[in-house]
């Protein structure tokens, strides 16, 4: 009997890739841990919002911008996810048209690697309801 795995099962991991090929197989890092596709799909697309900004200079034209990020941007790849995931194509002549809000842009508040909490500081804080010099 084979075993199969739903989606909502899955891990789902993001790719970074290096437009400027500096990293070996143009692959910057990968971030794994998502809880589910569209937290991953939110991500990449936060992640490549952010580094299209990050290639904006002022007076720039869509046409300027998008020529710097193909060159010096970051995309970002959902592993796995074929036409399920979300892909910088669709969406690039967009992004370089139009300036991105910083909400659009905070791919930091999606990493999953900062939404774990330390355990170790949620336990340094006494509960008023357990520690008996609260009375």
């Amino acid at each position: 009997m084979t075993e199969t795995t739903s989606p909502e099962d899955k891990t789902w991991r993001v790719r970074i890739m290096d437009q400027s090929g500096g990293a070996e197989d143009n692959i910057t890092e990968e971030v794994g841990g998502f809880h589910d596709l569209a937290h991953a799909n939110a991500f990449a697309r936060a992640y490549t919002r952010d580094s299209v900004e990050r290639c904006r200079m002022p007076g720039s034209s869509a046409k300027d911008v998008l020529t710097a990020w193909l060159s010096f941007g970051e995309d970002a790849i959902v592993q796995d996810a074929g036409e399920d995931g979300w892909h910088s194509a669709n969406e690039l002549d967009d992004f370089a048209a139009t300036r991105a809000t910083p909400m659009e842009r905070d791919w930091r508040a999606l990493d999953p690697r900062r939404l774990v909490e330390d355990e170790d500081e949620v336990d340094a804080v006494p509960d008023e309801h357990e520690d008996p010099s609260f009375d």
